[in-house]
């Protein structure tokens, strides 16, 4: 049976992992404790459509700066994933691939892992708060 892992679970996989496992474990221990939900081909597809309409998606931060244009504090994941949710995508951010937080001004590129293997890129600016 094929299951997409909805949490990490020690020793079978991570979060969005599709792993296959017997019947009887999922429908008694993984199904039950939201562990994971059954893989179909519709949630694949979903998938690819939400990760379509998330390439077009450009989000714009206003921080503080002082001298240089060193900010005061950062863009982390959490405020991306609000500023996606603002926009009506449910995005968890954890799912969001930034390897440290966004501490310059600047445009860039961000890493969305919608589903196991697919990914969409968001179009991160961060400018001066005026």
């Amino acid at each position: 049976m094929q299951i997409i892992l909805q949490e990490d679970v020690e020793k079978l996989g991570h979060r969005g992992d599709v792993v296959t496992v017997k019947p009887g474990y999922a429908r008694n221990f993984l199904l039950p404790r939201k562990l994971g939900i059954e893989a179909t081909a519709t949630e694949l597809e979903a998938a690819q459509k939400q990760a379509q309409l998330l390439n077009g998606v450009a989000l714009k931060f206003a921080r503080k700066t002082g001298e240089n244009d060193q900010m005061f504090g950062s863009v982390t994941t959490a405020d991306i994933a609000e500023g996606l949710e603002a926009q009506g995508f449910k995005i968890d951010k954890r799912q969001i691939q930034l390897g440290e937080p966004i501490k310059v001004i600047g445009e860039r590129d961000v890493t969305v892992k919608v589903f196991r293997d697919v990914t969409a890129s968001v179009n991160v600016t961060v400018s001066k708060e005026q």
